[in-house]
């Protein structure tokens, strides 16, 4: 690939944006119009951790930009512009033309997503590939949703539907049928829901990307309050569905679904809803939050369901 200045010239100057000075210098820089600041989100992607070595590079790219999106959304803030870390592996397959491929989904979710890129970093290593970025969204001071303002009495909502994405995992590995491939593309490709201007709206809001229930319990700890979930009234996709009830564990506490988890005061629910509606975006009542300290899935009958594990955690 010759040199790292020539790599970075290649691939990675078509996708900057002025701020980022043609990736030319130490630094970007970057304005803030007045009364705004910055919501800032990282994340990193590790080869056979977070991705499988044979996903097309032209998803990487996209799947590692939008999950940043997703935190960036659930913060109530406008997508800006990205950084991007690239660490890659020495005498490997990931040469021009996989990079090629891997900045031609960047360069379609930058113009999807109204981001550019600011700037990064190029290393190699003798172990696997590791992908990194950085994204940036603007937002008026003192206005975004934080995962502490859930109060007893709010309802409990996320937008599509959740597990796809666990269960994708899964049929990439031969584990589970997928025959129209719908769950390997939400794996591989999550729809972050930008765009819903919810801000004043809802009292808490979190992006789920370590499981629905795992999620739920973070926000149950910042808040201080309890979450009762209602297993039949989480949403899943025709595909999952198709499984059987007995994935539903696998579904309620798998990652990478990307979706929004929101408390909504009981007064703004019509709103919620509408915002929703007109952007597009699919919402469903699932929950409520009540005064303790404890989340509970419930079945229809009102009883407690026990799962074995809670959610995805690195350590």
């Amino acid at each position: 690939m010759s040199g790292e200045f020539s790599f970075i010239a290649r691939h990675f100057r078509p996708l900057a944006g002025p701020e980022s000075l043609d990736l030319r210098d130490d630094c970007a820089l970057i304005s803030c119009p007045p009364g705004q600041e910055l919501a800032i989100s990282t994340d990193t992607m590790v080869e056979n951790v977070h991705f499988l070595s044979d996903d097309p590079p032209e998803t990487l790219g996209r799947k590692l930009l939008r999950c940043n999106l997703s935190d960036i959304a659930a913060m109530g803030a406008t997508p800006y512009a990205y950084t991007l870390n690239v660490t890659i592996p020495r005498n490997s397959r990931y040469n021009d033309s996989w990079f090629n491929a891997f900045v031609a989904g960047l360069s379609e979710d930058q113009a999807r997503y109204s981001v550019t890129l600011l700037g990064g970093d190029t290393t190699s290593t003798s172990g696997p590939l590791v992908l990194s970025a950085t994204v940036f969204g603007r937002l008026h001071k003192g206005t975004a949703l934080r995962r502490n303002g859930a109060i007893p009495g709010d309802s409990l909502w996320v937008t599509g539907t959740i597990g796809d994405a666990a269960l994708g995992l899964l049929a990439l590995q031969g584990k589970i049928s997928d025959p129209s491939g719908f769950l390997a593309d939400r794996y591989r490709l999550p729809q972050p829901r930008t765009g819903l201007i919810l801000n004043g709206i809802v009292h808490a809001a979190m992006d789920i990307s370590d499981g629905l229930i795992q999620d739920c319990q973070h926000i149950a700890e910042e808040s201080e309050v309890a979450i009762d979930v209602l297993a039949e009234a989480v949403p899943a996709s025709s595909e999952a569905k198709s499984l059987g009830p007995e994935w539903l564990e696998q579904r309620l506490t798998g990652g990478d679904d990307y979706e929004l988890l929101l408390a909504c005061a009981p007064e703004q629910e019509n709103a919620l809803i509408e915002i929703c509606q007109q952007a597009h975006t699919p919402i469903t009542r699932i929950g409520s939050v009540h005064s303790g300290k404890s989340v509970r899935v419930l079945n229809q009958n009102g009883q407690v369901i026990q799962f074995l594990k809670g959610g995805w955690q690195h350590f």
